[in-house]
């Protein structure tokens, strides 16, 4: 049987403790109460607790400064507001400055329990997540998160690829890690010790494509002022990585060709060739038979290219994934950032693998990088995950609420909360978000359950 959870009951009215005291037992849980901040302080030495209930406004130690103090010795411990209507502002406040929820003065006694109850399971499903993060069978090499069948399909014939010595094509979405399978294959080949250079054929002007790729030597053209080797010898030893091959131009295609070939680049400018000894990995996100058909690529590169292929699912076809790659993007932009996030709440885990991820991987990246950097708790929350995802259509929290069987009540206090958040704690301005005047939101920051 689970221990019951530990309540911390702060106020400077004795009458006030007793009767939280006494109602929070009458919920099951273990109730102290304290007069005030120095005593919540020492209170919580001799016995800390899962949850502290405090009065923001109290003398010698107010409810900012104790929620401050109490981060700073117990950074697990989940700190909850009560405030007069008067304080909303110093409320909000106080949320933002890591406390978990606030009620506002006065509150019927279920209102307090709503959100205790909530605040402790939003906490247990935090560690939970972060549990599974340990034991979960998610393999990982880099950003190749393998836990789908199919990606473990992937990786193993990006493995065998890596042993010999073979042109590979690696197609797939944008953002589906492409260029993430091509450096593992040249890591894990024996040329990893040789270098591994990278180039988008999108981005190289037409004009120079050849000079890019062959080299150029001095006066070879008005803007050649110097010699330059190409990425093919700066790759020699190594592997070339050419994403988007479909953008190569028509015309410069039989040259690459001759050069996968022969082995041999004459850069531009010069009568002799020089050799090399590269591996090509080419990869592209649009269909090279379309391509074909168009004539806008060649048939006799295509199949000099097209000697293992590697496809790469979509992540909304292998949503096993998104956990890892959750795991691998938060570990990454911690160390970027340095930031210490812990691990993502069950709801914006249940947010991230709903999502159908039309920019695949890369998609997922920025948004955990931008939730990390944004994010004020030691936790990713869902609104961290929506904040960093703009272009989420505006009922995502409706959606989440129907999935979860919310109650009413519970979605228009928490619909209000973050309204008086998003506002700075104005309350004229969170009415006119609202659509209600200022009388109706008192009433309801009074007694939400009531309307």
């Amino acid at each position: 049987m689970s221990k019951p959870d530990r309540i911390l009951v702060v106020d400077n009215d004795p009458e006030m403790v007793a009767y939280l005291v006494e109602m929070l037992e009458g919920e099951g849980f273990l109730v102290r109460g304290v007069h005030g901040g120095a005593e919540a302080l020492a209170a919580l030495e001799v016995a800390p607790a899962d949850l502290v209930v405090t009065d923001l406004e109290m003398p010698e130690m107010r409810g900012l400064e104790l929620l401050e103090a109490i981060r700073a010795r117990h950074s697990g411990m989940l700190v909850l507001i009560m405030t007069a209507f008067g304080s909303i502002e110093r409320a909000v406040q106080a949320v933002r400055a890591g406390a978990c929820d606030f009620v506002a003065k006065p509150f019927p006694i279920e209102v307090l329990v709503l959100a205790i109850r909530r605040a402790l399971r939003e906490r247990q499903m935090r560690r939970e997540i972060v549990r599974l993060r340990s034991t979960a069978p998610i393999h990982s090499t880099g950003q190749l998160v393998t836990r789908s069948p199919r990606m473990r399909h992937v990786v193993e014939l990006a493995r065998r690829a890596a042993a010999t010595n073979t042109t590979v094509l690696i197609v797939g979405e944008s953002g589906v890690g492409k260029g993430a399978v091509a450096r593992f294959i040249h890591d894990e080949s024996p040329r990893a010790e040789g270098p591994y250079v990278a180039v988008n054929c999108a981005a190289l002007p037409s004009a120079l494509v050849e000079s890019e790729l062959f080299g150029v030597r001095k006066g070879a053209f008005t803007d050649a002022s110097a010699d330059r080797p190409g990425l093919f010898l700066e790759a020699t030893g190594g592997t070339l990585f050419l994403d988007e091959i479909v953008e190569l131009p028509v015309e410069s295609q039989p040259k690459l060709l001759h050069a996968l070939e022969s082995g041999r680049v004459r850069p531009l400018g010069t009568a002799r060739d020089a050799s090399i000894d590269v591996r090509l990995i080419a990869a592209t996100n649009r269909s090279l038979e379309e391509a074909l058909r168009d004539r806008r690529f060649r048939p006799d590169l295509y199949y000099r290219l097209n000697v293992i292929r590697i496809e790469i699912p979509p992540l909304r076809e292998r949503p096993e994934d998104v956990e890892g790659l959750v795991d691998v993007f938060v570990e990454q932009f911690n160390k970027k950032l340095d930031h210490g996030i812990v691990g993502v709440s069950g709801d914006a885990m249940r947010w991230l693998l709903a999502y159908d991820w039309p920019g695949n991987v890369r998609e997922l990246s920025n948004i955990i990088e931008r939730a990390v950097a944004l994010a004020e708790h030691d936790v990713l929350l869902l609104e961290d995950v929506l904040s960093a995802a703009p272009s989420r259509r505006n009922d995502e929290f409706l959606s989440e609420a129907v999935a979860r069987g919310t109650p009413l009540a519970v979605v228009e206090r928490e619909y209000i909360r973050r309204v008086l958040v998003a506002a700075d704690g104005n309350k004229a301005r969170a009415a006119r978000l609202l659509g209600i005047n200022r009388r109706t939101l008192h009433r309801k920051l009074d007694n939400p359950a009531s309307e």
